[in-house]
């Protein structure tokens, strides 16, 4: 089910043309990565989803309809730029946010309670929140953030600021939230978060999607047909017309070769006549990494402009 989908979405600033016919598709109850460089153009689409702006031109669908003004409440927005009242009482700040998102104020003060005693964080409730720390102040952020439990979060660079510790324990309160229902969009530069939490991506870069997909089957399409090979022989025997040798060298027990495969030869083929003169304890493919495939696709769309 297509939760959220924008269609050939056109936005200029100034002679800047900042999003150029973006087209995507975010199922629901999924978190979908929107990633790019800075400068991309991210930032300005999360704006139009938000209704912050509005586009030149192309329409924002949500549930299969025009987005409405009304449906903002039904969102929650975890800006990269944070932008809580420094001089304002964590817990009255935090209710009157709420309150704002269409929470009574009884209902508002009951959930968050619950929130800030999960995050550890309850006895900061009477404090300015010039007196906490940034971690601190991101928990309070995200917990409004989520408080009116809307169907679509979107959350720009969550873990920013954040020690591994506190990263973590975010990460899962993001997982538990698509585990109840929820649509999230996540935007960051960190690729092995992309890679531990998403489901879907959309990569966009000078203002175009130049890749977008499930991040399995993205990270499958870019091998590069590189094997690691762990074998109980000092030299590697095969056809050298099968592979190049890009890296070798010994762990505690084999010998270990990192080849690079002939495109024309299949794996099954490879790995058969390895097998032939070598004793081969281990043969694995390497599968890139989101941030290798984040790194080749916006150096190749640069090199083609």
């Amino acid at each position: 089910m297509i939760f959220l989908e924008t269609k050939d979405v056109v936005k200029q600033y100034s002679g800047h043309l900042a999003l150029d016919k973006v087209s995507v598709q975010i199922p629901g109850q999924k978190i979908f990565g929107l990633l790019g460089p800075n400068g991309a153009g991210k930032t300005t689409l999360i704006r139009i989803i938000t209704r912050i702006t509005a586009p030149d031109y192309g329409e924002v669908l949500f549930k299969n309809r025009p987005l409405a003004y009304e449906d903002i409440f039904n969102i929650g927005y975890l800006p990269e730029e944070r932008g809580l009242y420094k001089k304002m009482k964590v817990g009255e700040q935090a209710v009157y946010l709420a309150r704002l998102k269409g929470l009574p104020a009884s209902v508002a003060k009951e959930r968050l309670k619950k929130w800030f005693e999960k995050f550890d964080i309850l006895s900061w409730w009477d404090k300015k929140l010039e007196e906490l720390s940034k971690g601190m102040q991101q928990k309070v952020q995200f917990i409004i953030t989520v408080i009116h439990e809307p169907e679509l979060l979107i959350f720009d660079e969550p873990f920013s600021g954040f020690d591994p510790i506190n990263a973590e324990l975010l990460k899962n309160e993001i997982l538990q939230l698509k585990e109840r229902g929820k649509t999230i969009i996540f935007s960051t530069h960190n690729m092995a978060s992309v890679e531990e939490i998403c489901d879907e991506i959309a990569l966009i870069d000078k203002s175009k999607v130049v890749l977008n997909g499930n991040v399995n089957q993205i990270r499958n399409d870019h091998k590069q047909h590189i094997f690691k090979i762990h074998t109980e022989n000092e030299n590697l025997i095969a056809d050298e017309a099968l592979y190049e040798i890009l890296e070798q060298g010994k762990d505690s027990r084999n010998y270990v070769f990192r080849v690079k495969k002939c495109e024309h030869v299949s794996n099954s083929e490879f790995l058969s006549k390895l097998l032939k003169n070598n004793e081969i304890t281990s043969f694995e493919e390497e599968v890139p990494s989101m941030n290798d495939v984040f790194i080749q696709t916006v150096n190749q769309t640069q090199a083609n402009k």
